[in-house]
């Protein structure tokens, strides 16, 4: 049907939305390209629809690559619609109703590394939008020994492989099968899967040579028409609903929309509502844009008008005022309805992804609505708070909040696949504000993670260095050197460390008495800045005469203030060295016994 034939029929089952996840280089790209690539060897010129965004793959083409596996009179379904954009960003910013418009992924695991940190941070991002999906157990053709059949079912080319390398490669997927287990989630091979709502199914896949390209297919297509088919029930004839992939400028449009439609019919003309950083945004479409076959693609303009999109598809939308629009926003045709209730549907839509922020916390920054809401729940996990949360490039405004965090862990901005604009950058330095910038999520809690341990680590550093510590010391029989002013001593330390610079008392008959300021500590005439458990020193002490106030024998303690006591009992305890936590220990002891609130 062309896109200027009649509106069709309203009961019309649209397309599955189809994304694909994974870790890093375990072959997302890979896998989609060669979808596409065996989807367009196998139909016919122009028989793979170009969209914007999205790969639309017709069920005869399905039922091409899959051979035997499929049999096109089983299918309702017009076939699958693969978003281009493989990983976590795409999949987060594809909203719609408050949840992933994906309606299934396929979540790619290399066999030979198994789960790695971002295909973990995938498993949370489709527990939490209830996504459902089957694992592509990518590269099977790197196995030692592996002979591949290009384009052959999986259990067809595993079955043709030696016991050895059958072994080798059931060991490495029965790994990845128990590490779904340990995120609890029941899985097997895909054929041994009779209910795949309460199992996940694993299919061995090559993005290299095209084997088992035809399971998963053929699984998805199953999967779809056996569990989603009532939600692919959309009214075409109705007013278009979707969701902003990129604001873009396109070259004699300005300022464009890539939009995947999910429900109804959007035309040329048609005045839509999109979610704008400032709020709804109330605009007429004035070209809907599609690319041109991969044929016409060299001439001069890279995209043709088309009058209508009906659901499920990809395109640009050009039209006015759309500066402000945001990734992952939705998007709503007006046409025949109130105004007021579309503005009021879209708004309702923006407050539902709104995070929360707090009166003291971080600043977050987020390419989409859907990467924004993925970041802000890893702080919330992470115990985080957030401060002020928004899409969008840093600008100086940012680290200006930022500069008013009482905390210093707070006088943050963590930026997520965005830019930090030079003038921000240049105040955020200016000001001490800490910018934390990365395309992981994880990567980017992690460092901030870090900042903050090392900020509590100098502050306990600093909080020790003035802070008295806890000593216990014997004056050495036949080692005055000097009687007084200062009194001039040979010491043995007998519990904790001992520091220059402190009081000095003596306990007699359960009262502490100050004998005077312990100056200096001296090792062989050198001076020294402390002294440890079974050192021997000297110490000058002014105040005291040796044979009045103090004598060769006594046991002597530096003098701990109330709250230094306090601090280091609640507090450092775990700072100090146990030496020291002993000297503490009997210091605070003689104390309470006298005062049994003493230091709590």
């Amino acid at each position: 049907m062309s896109d200027t034939d009649a509106t069709p029929p309203t009961d019309t089952l649209r397309t599955p939305i189809v994304a694909v996840l994974g870790h890093v280089d375990h072959g997302k790209t890979s896998l989609l390209d060669k979808i596409r690539g065996s989807a367009v060897t196998a139909g016919e010129s122009g028989a793979i629809t170009q969209h914007i965004g999205a790969t639309a793959v017709p069920l005869d083409v399905i039922s091409e690559i899959a051979g035997e596996l499929v049999d096109p009179t089983d299918f309702d379904l017009p076939g699958l619609l693969f978003i281009d954009t493989p990983g976590h960003h795409s999949f987060s910013t594809l909203r719609s109703r408050g949840g992933a418009l994906a309606d299934i992924a396929i979540l790619v695991v290399d066999v030979n590394d198994g789960f790695q940190p971002q295909t973990l941070e995938a498993i949370d991002i489709l527990k939490r939008t209830q996504t459902p999906f089957i694992v592509a157990a990518n590269k099977i053709d790197t196995v030692p020994g592996w002979n591949p059949t290009e384009g052959a079912p999986v259990q067809q080319t595993m079955e043709s492989q030696s016991d050895r390398v059958q072994s080798d490669l059931n060991e490495k997927l029965y790994e990845i099968i128990g590490e779904l287990s340990d995120n609890g989630f029941s899985a097997d091979m895909y054929w041994r899967v009779q209910n795949f709502q309460g199992n996940i199914g694993v299919v061995p896949v090559s993005a290299e040579t095209s084997e088992g390209i035809p399971d998963l297919l053929t699984v998805m297509m199953g999967l779809s028409q056996r569990y989603m088919k009532e939600e692919m029930e959309i009214d075409t004839a109705g007013p278009g609903v979707g969701t902003v992939l990129e604001v873009k400028d396109t070259q004699g449009f300005g300022t464009t929309l890539d939009a995947i439609i999910y429900d109804g019919t959007i035309r040329n003309d048609d005045t839509i509502v999109v979610g704008g950083l400032q709020g709804p945004i109330v605009t007429e479409v004035r070209a809907l844009l599609r690319p041109r076959p991969l044929e016409e693609i060299r001439t001069e303009q890279e995209f043709e008008q088309v009058d209508e999109v009906v659901a499920a598809d990809g395109v640009k939308i050009a039209a006015p005022d759309l500066d402000d629009a945001m990734a992952g926003a939705p998007i709503r045709v007006i046409r025949n309805r109130e105004r007021s209730e579309v503005i009021a549907e879209v708004e309702e839509e923006l407050a539902e992804i709104e995070v929360r922020t707090q009166e003291e916390g971080v600043v977050i920054k987020a390419d989409t609505l859907g990467s924004l809401e993925a970041l802000s729940s890893t702080l919330a996990e992470e115990e985080i708070p957030v401060m002020r949360a928004e899409v969008g490039a840093v600008a100086p405004r940012d680290v200006r909040v930022a500069d008013t965090a009482n905390e210093s862990t707070h006088r943050a901005i963590l930026a997520f696949s965005v830019d930090v604009l030079d003038d921000a950058r240049d105040l955020a330095e200016q000001e001490g504000v800490e910018l934390f910038e990365d395309e992981v999520i994880y990567q980017l809690v992690d460092a901030y993670d870090e900042h903050v341990t090392a900020i509590e680590e100098s502050q306990q550093e600093q909080i020790l260095d003035n802070i008295t510590r806890p000593a216990k010391f014997r004056i050495l029989h036949d080692h005055t050197f000097r009687q007084s002013d200062p009194a001039v001593v040979g010491v043995e330390i007998l519990s904790g460390e001992l520091r220059r610079n402190v009081n000095v008392i003596r306990w007699d008959d359960g009262e502490p008495t100050r004998v005077g300021h312990l100056k200096t500590i001296q090792d062989e005439g050198e001076d020294v800045d402390s002294a440890r458990t079974g050192e021997r020193m000297a110490v000058s002490i002014e105040g005291p005469t040796v044979g009045r106030q103090i004598e060769e024998g006594d046991d002597l303690w530096v003098e701990l203030p109330e709250k230094h006591a306090k601090i280091l009992e609640q507090e450092l305890r775990e700072d100090i060295s146990v030496d020291e936590r002993e000297a503490l220990s009997m210091y605070v002891e003689k104390h309470r016994n006298r005062d049994p609130f003493w230091g709590k």
